[in-house]
C-alpha cells in the first residue's frame, strides 16, 4: 500500500476499531464497506481506491443493491494474469 493510501486508510481503520460494533452487522454487501475500502486502497492506491470506496458507500442504501461485490482487479494485476495465461498457453503448444 502506498504511503498516501496508508493515510487515507486511517479513518477506515478508526471506524473499524471504534464504531463498527455499534453500527451493527446488517451489511448489504460482502465484503463490508470498510473491508472493501481497505482492499480498494491496497489494490488501487489512494486516488482510485478512495473513488471505489466512496462509490461503494453511496450504493449502500435501502434502494441499492446487495450481495457479493468484490473490489475489481487493478490493471497491473489483470496484465500479470494475461501474461501468465499467455505464457502458459504457448508452452503447451511448443513441441
Amino acid at each position: 500500500m502506498s504511503p498516501l493510501a496508508h493515510i487515507v486508510a486511517l479513518p477506515v481503520r478508526f471506524y473499524r476499531l471504534f464504531f463498527s460494533a455499534w453500527v451493527g452487522h446488517g451489511c448489504r454487501f460482502q465484503p463490508t464497506c470498510s473491508a472493501y475500502a481497505l482492499e480498494a486502497l491496497e489494490k488501487h492506491g489512494a486516488i482510485k481506491g478512495s473513488y471505489l470506496a466512496a462509490h461503494r458507500i453511496l450504493r449502500c442504501h435501502p434502494w441499492g443493491g446487495s450481495g457479493i461485490d468484490n473490489v475489481p482487479e487493478s490493471d497491473k494485476t489483470k496484465a500479470q494474469c494475461r501474461h501468465q495465461h499467455h505464457d502458459g498457453h504457448h508452452s503447451g503448444n511448443d513441441q
